[in-house]
């Protein structure tokens, strides 16, 4: 019982903190044009969105860092698991910020080069890979009951496509209003149920503290959005999920729950090679959620259909670790 009145503190901060701090950051943004670029070429229904403030990714990373910190030191919980999960969600958030803050000061839609992102997100998943080892943890994948050991080299190497797979696997998917917010909340909350089951509450406590904070965000972030998470917010989450599902051994569950993350990387990668090799495209455009608006799905049932796509894949999910 006091372990659950914890969590629902931690959840209920981290929503109060980004509630109120929207309505005096969004004016803030508008004010020093800190406002998104759409592409020239992107959809004609886009172009209302320039000038929509960017970078909210900020306010929910802020909030899930000073929660888990503070709310960590005063319930004795602030493990080396808890500080590794928010390292990541910071350093990937850095790299958000960083490349953000490019796209803005030079009004334009590409931000950082791709090979400085990568190099950041690797050192991340190496110092990742360093506190799993210090930790004793298990350098294996839990695959159908049985668990495959990988060793330190093959281990880091998978830590590493896996880190920076999903951060910018999430980052694709962040084209429509609260898209991302939405299915984010939605793989927290499982892998927290997965985190509950095996004990480890400062897991959850991290799970439930983002969550609390992304529903904060998503009733500003929903369409019409009045202020996008940017880079900042969607490497963050991603980077955060997948040190998240290492951490309670379900590494590969994490294919079924992020299913939208994983469909929308594949219908570029798909879409890219088709173009290459053939001269075709297999969608209208990509990511697939694109290709649905530009067949004229709205964007709220994009979302809803998405959504309820997240939700079954991760029932599916916890029906078969639990």
């Amino acid at each position: 019982m006091e372990n659950f009145l914890k969590l629902i503190i931690a959840f209920g901060i981290g929503f109060i903190l980004v509630v109120l701090a929207m309505p005096k950051v969004i004016p803030f943004l508008h004010k020093m044009k800190f406002g998104q670029v759409e592409r020239e070429e992107g959809l004609e229904s886009h172009k209302s969105k320039n000038g929509t403030p960017t970078m909210g990714g900020f306010v929910f990373n802020l909030a899930i860092l000073a929660v888990v910190l503070v709310f960590g030191l005063l319930t004795k919980n602030l493990h080396a698991k808890l500080l590794i999960i928010t390292f990541i969600l910071v350093l990937y958030g850095f790299l958000g910020f960083w490349d953000d803050s490019i796209k803005l000061w030079k009004k334009q839609n590409e931000g950082l080069k791709a090979w400085q992102k990568f190099l950041g997100q690797v050192v991340g998943a190496l110092l990742f890979v360093f506190v799993f080892v210090h930790e004793k943890l298990p350098l294996s994948l839990a695959l159908f009951g049985h668990e495959l050991h990988l060793g330190l080299v093959l281990y880091t190497l998978f830590a590493i496509f896996w880190l920076v797979g999903f951060s910018n696997a999430v980052n694709l998917t962040d084209g429509i209003d609260g898209l991302v917010s939405g299915q984010a909340i939605i793989a927290f909350a499982t892998y927290g149920i997965i985190a509950y089951y095996q004990g480890q509450f400062d897991v959850l406590l991290f799970c439930a503290t983002v969550i609390g904070a992304l529903l904060g965000f998503i009733i500003f972030n929903h369409k019409p959005a009045k202020i996008f998470m940017g880079d900042m917010g969607s490497l963050a989450l991603g980077g955060a999920l997948a040190a998240v599902s290492l951490m309670t051994h379900h590494e590969l569950a994490l294919l079924v729950i992020g299913f939208v993350f994983v469909m929308e990387t594949a219908s570029v990668i798909l879409q890219v090679a088709s173009f290459k090799l053939t001269g075709k495209r297999i969608f209208k455009m990509s990511p697939i959620h694109h290709h649905f608006e530009m067949c004229g799905w709205s964007e709220w049932r994009i979302d809803i259909t998405f959504w309820c796509i997240g939700i079954i894949c991760s029932a599916i999910a916890l029906a078969f670790i639990l």
